[in-house]
């Protein structure tokens, strides 16, 4: 085994937005159908809500806008556009399998952390035959969501790292500030949809799948 780059000895993905392109699909559907369907009047800019867990996003449109409808009618509104989305639109990171393959070979363990239940990423690690070390989601621990860094803090435990050995890859504001905030390093990926988001909290930005593979394979000396 080479010696791991910047002490990485492990690697946190997000997934939505990073492994598979669903946020171009969110970032529609949320302004365009749920949160017509949930509010009446203003709706928050997509940004402020993006990594949140989407029962989080209710409780902070109901404390901040005027819903309209319950939290259980919401809920259901986002699973079905949620099934959709991942069983019939995203597709996969380029080359992420040969990446995880690579990482995996080196004893570091690949990990996804996200804010999604079970249920979706279920669908995607199903889908495209994803063998992580570990998925982890929001709804797995007692703790606040993304940008709070408690979903970090657990999935190091998890892998049996210190919050220092983790590198978290985010395309999201909250998820950066996610994985800063747990002491990690932080690549941030920008893959169109999220080019406005302020992403300056992340240690390194990337704009491509190939710059990011290059970044994480630099970083845990592959």
């Amino acid at each position: 085994m080479g010696t791991h780059g910047d002490g990485i000895r492990a690697v946190l993905f997000d997934m939505d937005g990073v492994i598979v392109d669903s946020e171009r699909y969110w970032r529609t559907e949320q302004p365009d159908h749920i949160f017509p369907a949930t509010l009446d009047g203003e709706h928050p800019d997509l940004d402020e809500t993006t990594g949140m867990n989407y029962r989080e996003i209710y409780d902070h449109l109901d404390e901040h806008y005027e819903t309209k409808i319950s939290k259980e009618e919401y809920i259901d509104i986002f699973d079905a556009t949620a099934h959709e989305i991942y069983s019939e639109r995203v597709s996969l990171l380029d080359g992420f399998h040969e990446l995880v393959d690579d990482l995996q070979a080196a004893s570091v363990p690949v990990a996804i952390v996200t804010s999604a239940p079970p249920s979706w990423h279920e669908i995607v690690t199903e889908r495209f035959d994803i063998a992580v070390d570990e998925t982890l989601s929001a709804e797995d621990i007692d703790g606040n969501g993304k940008p709070a860094p408690d979903i970090y803090e657990y999935a190091a435990g998890v892998v049996d790292r210190e919050p220092g050995e983790c590198l978290v890859i985010e395309d999201s504001k909250n998820g950066v500030e996610a994985g800063k905030n747990a002491g990690m390093a932080v690549i941030a990926y920008r893959s169109g949809p999220n080019d406005d988001t302020d992403l300056s909290a992340a240690d390194v930005v990337v704009e491509s799948a190939a710059e990011l593979r290059k970044e994480i394979r630099s970083r845990a000396g592959l």
